[in-house]
């Protein structure tokens, strides 16, 4: 079975934690550990975060005042040669020696009339008091925005719409090579009006990039690795409830809230739209069990069909060439239609499971 892995940021750098190299190796050594088995049984692909990697990136290139700040998109690949570097480490420790790694510097098409660059979301770097963060506004002419009791910058995070090298990633999956790409959700890039192709100052979703690798490789599974079970309903109140299996459809009716979690549910949306495969939300230690859908796993599972979870799936169609002049698939356009999205929960709790067809969840006791 082929699996693409989106690790979210905790899994190389947990929240307030000191951005130190060893820090994140050891987190890195963590992740390796539960994708192991994974690697072991499958074709695997891995994607990751990089927010306070790029962010730390900027403001060690801020420091040195002789020269203009290097701009985002090479931080971003920076980043990129950085974190591969640590998953590829990591994971050949406890792999066979003749097990291959790549790590593919990654080039994603966006559209520069994206609306993102107008509402800069995205956040990346440290988190600071409220104080601090619009003091570093001020002097530098960051955006910043809430981030939970914090405040970090954030900067614009257009939609992806192409994998330029997609073809490359492919055929070295075909070989047995575990690949890292798309990391920090690719470098963005956009065509100028004479047809060159250039970097943008922006960061793209990791999971909305991670949806349409999936998308664009035939992917079975699409599994989003968090620091929690899984997607949840009415979150913050007493009729809290984790999505069990859900429908592509299930939850666009429903007026859920954003937030950190948002992404990651309109990634899984899509990814189960346009493919058959399935798309699942849980936390990293779980990932084995979320693979193959052992009973009474948390996580939340979105589907098209009415049937089994990862396993069971069929690979996705379509895909389309990926190079540069090749043509798009569709994909990028369909991750470009905005979908409503839930919270994340931060703790686990027993639960009773209920369904409405289209949508199972699971009622969470208080803590």
């Amino acid at each position: 079975m082929r699996i693409v892995v989106a690790l979210g940021g905790n899994a190389l750098l947990r929240r307030g934690q000191p951005m130190t190299a060893e820090n994140q190796r050891e987190n890195v050594r963590t992740a390796a550990r539960a994708l192991v088995p994974l690697a072991e049984s499958h074709e695997l692909v891995i994607t990751h975060g990089n927010g306070p990697q790029v962010g730390l990136l900027a403001l060690q290139s801020d420091a040195y005042r002789e020269v203009p700040s290097y701009p985002l998109d090479v931080l971003g690949a920076e980043s990129e040669g950085m974190i591969g570097y640590f998953l590829e480490q990591e994971l050949g420790n406890h792999l066979p020696e003749d097990q291959a790694f790549a790590t593919i510097l990654t080039q994603i098409e966006v559209s520069p009339r994206d609306p993102a660059f107008q509402h800069p979301t995205k956040p990346i770097g440290p988190i600071y008091d409220r104080a601090e963060a619009e003091r570093l506004a001020q002097e530098r002419g960051w955006t910043i925005a809430p981030d939970g009791d914090h405040w970090r910058r954030v900067v614009a995070s257009p939609l992806p719409r192409r994998i330029f090298e997609i073809r490359v990633i492919e055929l070295l999956v075909h070989q047995g090579v575990i690949v890292i790409c798309a990391g920090g959700g690719g470098i963005p890039t956009m065509f100028r009006p004479d047809g060159s192709l250039v970097g943008v100052e922006a960061v793209i979703d990791k999971d909305r990039a991670g949806s349409l690798l999936a998308h664009s490789l035939h992917a079975h599974a699409f599994l989003m690795l968090t620091d929690v079970d899984g997607a949840y309903l009415d979150w913050g109140t007493p009729a809290r409830r984790r999505v069990i299996r859900a429908h592509p459809d299930a939850l666009e009716s429903r007026a859920l809230a954003s937030g950190s979690m948002g992404p990651k549910v309109e990634a899984a949306i899509e990814f189960a739209r346009t493919t058959s495969g399935t798309a699942t939300i849980g936390a990293l230690q779980d990932a084995p069990a979320l693979i193959a859908g052992t009973a009474g796993t948390p996580g939340s599972r979105w589907v098209r069909g009415g049937g089994g979870g990862a396993a069971g799936a069929s690979p996705a169609g379509g895909g389309g060439p990926g190079g540069r002049r090749g043509g798009d698939d569709g994909a990028g356009a369909r991750l470009a239609q905005p979908l409503r999205a839930t919270r994340a929960a931060r703790r686990r709790a027993p639960s009773h499971t209920a369904s409405s067809g289209l949508l199972s969840t699971a009622t969470s006791s208080p803590t």
